[in-house]
């Protein structure tokens, strides 16, 4: 399919930092998403998780299956756009490279940890992950991907990191957060894609859980709706079979929504190029009455889920995790490997060896260094 002339071209592409020469059967942003995919940090992912710890069952997500679906909604919604599906996907596979284990508790634990040390940001450690940490190559630190690619992970940032990035890559990555600039549109998108994944899939791993009930999910007005649309259409259909089909609907109907209100967007905007779109303002979006009941559903989920008693509970043993692991790590860096352990800055150096943990392997090492086990 065509690209638009809004979209991301790999042929104009602003490169590496590291010049290479082109592959023969890859444009750049395949060339991005396969060493995304065989990178170790890639791999790791499937330990890490998102609300559920990974020993609490099998079957919930991890930043693996959650990277997957964002991909997979990204490029559902790329496609009809004439945006660049490469490059969605591997903004949409990367963007979750740097998190912590433990999910949020584990990054908001890490950066109370570094506070007198320039604090951590998850989206900043995806690219720190993908710029320097990654060992692959013979001539360079980190996978070497595209600007676009980059510009993309870098979801957040802090103005004072932005500005620190920027003086060490005038012009780079951070420059947008400073200039007041958009990133791509296809990196808008991956943003947008997260939120709809992790939206639908927290109300599954909630239900799953027995944390959420049918019952309690007919206050959101998103799910009902098409909770209702199912049980008129399959009056005799029960159980999970229910919930899958109203969470089907229910995305579907926030992708063409999300197409809707681009395609309005764009036709305003009238963006001639990469560049025009992301001095344009944000032009991936929802509508305003999608947007309405999208923020209703994450209200819900915060209240319902993310704050219930068991999750806080699992939420405080994790943190505890990662602060002890800190402490450990700070008062005896020997404790870590060598290549970590001989670094000059050794807050940032603790930092990265904890963020690249996964759940069972922080669990595993904590009761080593302490002698308890935290996790059950």
């Amino acid at each position: 399919m065509a690209l638009a002339p809004y979209a991301s071209d790999p042929a104009r592409s602003r490169g590496r930092r590291h010049p290479e020469a082109p592959a023969p059967t890859r444009t750049e942003f395949q060339r991005d998403r396969d060493r995304i995919v065989h990178s170790t940090a890639f791999r790791r992912l499937v330990y890490k998780t998102q609300v559920f710890l990974n020993h609490e069952g099998d079957l919930f997500r991890t930043r693996l299956t959650h990277s997957l679906e964002v991909a997979q909604l990204a490029r559902s919604i790329a496609r009809p756009l004439g945006l660049n599906e490469d490059l969605v996907e591997a903004i949409a596979l990367a963007h979750d490279l740097g998190h912590t284990p433990f999910g949020h508790a584990g990054q908001d634990a890490l950066d109370d940890c570094m506070r007198e040390h320039g604090g951590f940001e998850h989206n900043l450690q995806s690219l720190r992950v993908v710029d320097e940490l990654e060992e692959r190559y013979p001539g360079f630190n980190g996978l070497n991907l595209s600007f676009e690619t980059r510009e993309g992970i870098l979801k957040h940032c802090s103005r004072a990191n932005a500005q620190r990035l920027e003086a060490q890559e005038p012009g780079g990555v951070a420059h947008r957060f400073l200039a007041r600039t958009q990133p791509s549109l296809e990196a808008q998108l991956c943003n947008l894609a997260d939120e709809i994944a992790y939206n639908a899939h927290d109300i599954d791993d909630g239900v799953r859980s027995q944390l959420l009930s049918l019952e309690q999910l007919t206050s959101v007005p998103l799910f009902e709706h098409h909770r209702q649309e199912t049980l008129r259409e399959f009056p005799d259909l029960q159980g999970r079979r229910v919930l899958y089909e109203a969470i089907r609907r229910m995305l579907s109907e926030q992708v063409y929504d999300v197409i809707a209100a681009t395609r309005e967007h764009l036709h305003q905007a009238q963006p001639v190029d990469a560049d025009a779109a992301r001095r344009a303002g944000p032009l991936v979006d929802f509508s305003p009455a999608m947007r309405e009941r999208s923020t209703q559903l994450k209200q819900f989920l915060l209240r319902n889920l993310y704050r219930h008693p068991q999750v806080m509970e699992m939420t405080g043993a994790a943190k505890q995790v990662v602060r002890e692991l800190f402490d450990a790590y700070m008062d005896e860096p020997a404790r870590m490997p060598p290549d970590f352990a001989r670094r000059e800055h050794t807050a940032r150096a603790v930092a990265d060896y904890i963020a690249g943990m996964t759940d069972r392997f922080a669990g595993r090492e904590h009761e080593r260094l302490t002698g308890r086990r935290a996790l059950a």
